[in-house]
């Protein structure tokens, strides 16, 4: 029985030396940082002052469910940022591609379509302005040879007029010569030759002039018969040249006619290759309004990706820097509750009235 209880006793006494040595352990560790050094004073002064143990423990275990709900709040904020962030994250990433597909789609259009199309456009209304420049050289040139045809038709029926008057002065000289002289044949064959000089070689009547001029260079006119015979030759000459004359005025008369027709269809065509020209320009301008609004649209969306790209850089950084100060301040209550459960527990120990800080 002695035995026994001697077994007991060492037992007790060795537990006690277990506790003070594991409670001097604990005083030791507190005692590594300034929250375990006040908490140590707490309790030392509550000691002293010989407050009841029991309301230090509440108060320790009262800073211990501060802690953990810091904690937890700490942990349900973050948790709340985390989903704010994942959510920003993906909303800017699919602002980005979106912004990078309409900055691709506008490139596409704008290289594949409206710039072709531009150049088409203008290419056409070069062609149309060649057109109108071959249409004046036309008009121009048809002008210029209206007016030497003219010039020309003017020039021959002079000379047709200038043979008339010749063919009526020789007739007027044959009716002097009823006993002529030889001045008076040799001024006649004169005026003959006068109006070969104004028939050009060319011309039909020349034949017949020359013709005249052989049968009365071999006459004396003495025989009235032979002057009857020139007199109706000259007379069928001068018809010659009038009909002449009346033939090419009706023919220049037509020629005029045709060339006003002809001017009037240049102008005709000229003004159509202008309404061409303007139709085309509106299309042009039309085409280049909407390169100037799809460049203008191409370039915000690309500034909205750079914009994009830049706020996502941002949070990212943010949300790192918010992640380093989450997990500091998460281990700093890990560490303070470990410190608080610590002191709490010297505080529940056998005896802690010896503790010095």
């Amino acid at each position: 029985m002695k035995s026994i209880l001697l077994i007991a006793l060492i037992a007790i006494a060795f537990t006690a030396r277990v506790q003070e040595r594991n409670l001097a352990k604990v005083t030791t560790d507190l005692k590594k940082s300034t929250y375990g050094s006040a908490l140590l004073h707490l309790v030392e002064l509550h000691s002293m002052a010989g407050g009841p143990v029991q309301e230090l423990i509440d108060a320790i275990e009262e800073l211990i469910n501060d802690l953990e709900d810091e904690l937890e709040e700490l942990e349900f904020n973050f948790q709340v940022r985390t989903n704010e962030h994942n959510a920003l994250v993906v909303s800017l990433e699919q602002d980005i591609q979106d912004a990078v597909i309409d900055v691709n789609n506008t490139q596409d259009t704008l290289d594949n379509l409206l710039f072709p199309r531009r150049s088409q456009l203008q290419v056409r209304i070069e062609q149309i302005q060649d057109n109108q420049e071959a249409n004046r050289q036309n008009y121009d040139e048809a002008v210029l040879v209206r007016e030497q045809e003219h010039e020309d038709f003017e020039f021959q029926v002079a000379e047709l007029n200038d043979a008339t008057a010749a063919v009526d002065d020789a007739l007027a000289l044959l009716e002097t010569l009823t006993n002529p002289s030889l001045l008076q044949v040799k001024r006649f064959q004169n005026s003959l030759k006068n109006i070969e000089s104004k028939i050009k070689s060319r011309s039909k009547m020349a034949p017949m002039i020359k013709a005249l001029i052989s049968l009365a260079s071999n006459q004396n006119f003495s025989d009235q018969g032979i002057i009857g015979q020139i007199v109706d030759a000259l007379n069928e000459f001068r018809n010659a040249v009038v009909d002449s004359i009346n033939a090419q005025t009706a023919a220049e008369a037509q020629a005029q006619e045709d060339h006003e027709a002809y001017l009037e269809q240049l102008d005709d065509e000229y003004a159509e290759f202008q309404r061409q020209i303007n139709r085309v320009n509106v299309d042009l301008t039309a085409t280049n309004e909407k390169i100037d609004q799809m460049t203008e649209f191409r370039d915000q969306r690309d500034a909205d990706r750079k914009q994009y790209t830049a706020e996502l850089e941002l949070e990212n950084n943010t949300y790192a820097e918010e992640t380093d100060t989450y997990t500091n301040l998460k281990n700093e209550f890990t560490r303070e509750l470990g410190i608080s459960e610590q002191a709490l527990s010297v505080v529940q120990s056998a005896d802690f009235s010896n503790i010095q800080v």
